[in-house]
């Protein structure tokens, strides 16, 4: 299997997982919050059959990755990309972040500039700025922030379970868009990632990246659905389309959170269409 060093820890080495399919113009493709790379299943085979070539990998602590315990910021989720760019000589790169990997796609942005990159796409992603402040009104609450990490805490796989059930508005679509047989496998995937990462992880959602997407000056689309309960549409992807120059915005109607999977053949329609 393959993997790239990002790092050690004690005596062991922090090697990420990734997968490097196909060929033609290369696409990044940048997982959420609790899952991994598996994630993106019915993007990755179209857009193989499109003709790209397509990267998946695991954030640290998720997936096939390397469970260390530390580094789960965005400092440090962002200089993994940049390690995994270079190390695979990648220019011409279109970066695909779904939720909270679309703030990797922010700040590497605004961290590392555009060299290696030439579009951007978030997909129900996390960006500008979740915490509530004096000059972000709009933001949740921190409370929020405490409610959640007490819960995992308590009781992380039950937890995932209400997550997931609010990830794909399982109330809604379960036996049309969504079988218990996906949502079972995307339970096992979350719970099998490291405790203390996905506990860490909670604390980066409180990034700012507000900065970070001032400097995007290249091609960008947003995706969105409109019946988001985990990052509503209004608090994350209309801001973020907003404050993008130039960036285009597709609003995907009664779609979940994870519409990557529920509303897959409208999302790829979109990616393929700004991709091409």
């Amino acid at each position: 299997m393959p993997f790239f060093n990002v790092g050690e820890e004690n005596t062991g080495a922090i090697d990420l997982y990734f997968e490097d399919f196909g060929s033609g113009n290369t696409v990044v493709l940048i997982h959420g919050w609790p899952l991994s790379s598996a994630a993106w299943e019915k993007q990755v085979s179209a857009l193989l059959s499109a003709g790209f070539r397509v990267i998946t990998y695991d954030r640290r602590g998720f997936g096939q990755s390397a469970k260390p315990s530390s580094g789960y910021d965005y400092e440090n989720f962002s200089l993994d990309l940049h390690k995994l760019l270079t190390r695979l000589g990648l220019r011409h790169v279109a970066l695909v972040g779904f939720s909270m990997g679309g703030g990797e796609v922010a700040r590497y942005l605004g961290r590392y500039g555009s060299e290696r990159v030439n579009k951007a796409v978030f997909i129900s992603s996390i960006p500008p700025f979740l915490l509530k402040t004096p000059d972000n009104p709009d933001g949740m609450d921190s409370y929020v922030f405490h409610r959640i990490r007490n819960a995992l805490i308590a009781d992380r796989p039950a937890y995932l379970s209400a997550f997931l059930a609010d990830f794909y508005n399982v109330d809604l679509l379960r036996g049309t868009l969504i079988s218990d047989q996906v949502i079972q496998y995307h339970w096992n995937i979350a719970v099998g990632a490291s405790a203390k990462g996905t506990l860490d992880c909670i604390s980066a959602w409180a990034t700012d990246f507000r900065k970070d997407l001032e400097h995007i000056k290249i091609p960008t689309l947003v995706i969105h659905g409109d019946a988001d309960r985990i990052l509503p549409m209004a608090a994350t992807g209309l801001r973020t389309y907003q404050s993008v120059k130039d960036a285009q915005l597709v609003v995907v109607k009664d779609a979940p959170h994870g519409l990557t999977w529920t509303h897959a053949d409208e999302v790829n329609k979109e990616l393929l269409a700004f991709l091409k």
